[in-house]
């Protein structure tokens, strides 16, 4: 086995925490990091000196405030979110139903916003989860626009399923993607939950690509896509303007 570069043991003590296991002894950092609990009690020191860590009165660990203003500056995230905001409240004013945003990591899709009402349909979602892309409506928008090479190796691959009705065959999500792209919506039914729908749109920005996505989750059971569609849509239109996307001119007739 080859040996961890000092960079990744780093980083290794940073991925041993996730939502499942957001507060850490240094026991269980060094046993889910894969490291001698010499080397992980030097790490996390030095990451506690910087304020990539912080240590509670229980001398539990938790990822520190640092890493928050860092990823601050990521453009697909929080700087997404604030220019998004004021439409994603525009969404929930006009729904009253969970509403998100999502870009894309890889094979998952990562949420950067989550705005939800009390009476709201429970969905397993917060801030910073990650789902597989063929299993949610903003998934599905961002899988449909991505590279067509991308597609077609996700499509190969193992498709988890979290319900009898999350599409795990091959063809069938191909026939859905092609749909996305004629539609410009993509609508996921009782794929995570059996009670759930969502109606997604993707957003684009200034090169016309589509960087994100956004959605409304509605109870399946009176779900009203048809009324959900023009909601969407103006949402990831708005951020998408506001992104700087420019839509084509409509032809001379």
């Amino acid at each position: 086995m080859t040996a961890l570069s000092a960079p990744e043991r780093l980083l290794s003590v940073l991925a041993a925490f996730d939502h499942g296991h957001p507060a850490l002894c240094l026991t269980d950092i060094s046993r889910r990091a894969g490291l001698t609990l010499t080397t992980t009690h030097r790490l996390v020191a030095a990451l506690t000196g910087w304020g990539a860590l912080e240590r509670d009165a229980d001398g539990l660990y938790h990822v520190g405030l640092r890493l928050w203003e860092l990823a601050a500056l990521a453009p697909r995230g929080l700087a997404l979110r604030q220019v998004a905001l004021p439409y994603l409240e525009d969404l929930y004013e006009a729904t009253h139903e969970n509403v998100q945003l999502a870009v894309r990591d890889g094979g998952e899709v990562v949420y950067t916003e989550w705005l939800s009402g009390r009476s709201a349909v429970g969905v397993h979602i917060r801030v910073g989860a990650r789902w597989p892309l063929h299993a949610t409506g903003v998934g599905l928008a961002l899988l449909a626009h991505g590279d067509p090479g991308f597609q077609d190796a996700y499509c190969a691959g193992p498709l988890a399923a979290f319900t009898p009705y999350t599409i795990t065959d091959p063809v069938r999500l191909r026939r859905v993607l092609a749909e996305v792209r004629r539609t410009g919506v993509a609508v996921s039914s009782r794929q995570v939950t059996d009670d759930a729908l969502s109606v997604a749109a993707g957003v684009r920005g200034p090169g016309g690509d589509v960087v994100a996505a956004v959605s409304v989750v509605v109870p399946h059971v009176d779900a009203q896509v048809p009324a959900l569609v023009p909601a969407v849509r103006l949402a990831a239109r708005g951020i998408s303007r506001a992104l700087g996307w420019q839509p084509a001119p409509a032809p001379a007739p």
